[in-house]
């Protein structure tokens, strides 16, 4: 069985086996997202576990099969907003932490540093974008969801988000580009 809205209509009868397909099906987008929003692997893991958790207790209220992967990730970036304003730290997004991480695959150590150091410079432009303007990148670069599914999660229009994604865009890249 690989249709979502069986696995859905399951999981509604709180079939366990259902929330392991769908826990399969979306743990690892959930906490790539997550974790370029939160840069720490506890946080992470345990936003990903939130988000199951809220599935698990709200999946009888969920009417739109279609709209699934915007339901979700509604429910990961307002646990991540709400984690933000209980500990009134900023949302800045620890590219650099994870590019270190992710250098391992980099043998030469010239590359290593010049992949490190563009990953400061983006997070550095990222973290300079209006927080609507950063999470639109977010959710689509990194959530990997469609800018309809965007306006679902963030309540604005399709049009508006895309407005805001090119300019976002254009704003990272001449910040890369730039030799400071």
């Amino acid at each position: 069985m690989d249709d979502l809205a069986e696995w859905i209509s399951r999981a509604k009868s709180l079939d366990a086996q259902a929330f392991d397909v769908l826990i399969e099906r979306y743990s690892a987008r959930l906490y790539g997202f997550l974790y370029r929003l939160t840069g720490q692997r506890e946080d992470t893991e345990d936003l990903v576990q939130e988000v199951f958790v809220r599935v698990v207790r709200t999946i009888s209220e969920f009417e739109q099969v279609g709209h699934f992967d915007a339901w979700i990730f509604r429910i990961a970036m307002n646990l991540v907003r709400d984690r933000a304003r209980k500990s009134k730290a900023s949302q800045k997004i620890p590219l650099a932490e994870w590019a270190r991480g992710q250098d391992k695959e980099v043998r030469d150590p010239e590359k290593k540093l010049e992949f490190v150091e563009e990953s400061e410079k983006l997070q550095a432009a990222l973290n300079e974008l209006p927080d609507l303007d950063r999470e639109v990148i977010m959710l689509r670069h990194y959530g990997q969801l469609s800018f309809p599914r965007i306006a679902e999660i963030l309540k604005t229009p399709t049009g508006t988000l895309m407005a805001r994604a090119h300019r976002a865009l254009g704003k990272l890249r001449a910040a890369l580009e730039s030799p400071t």
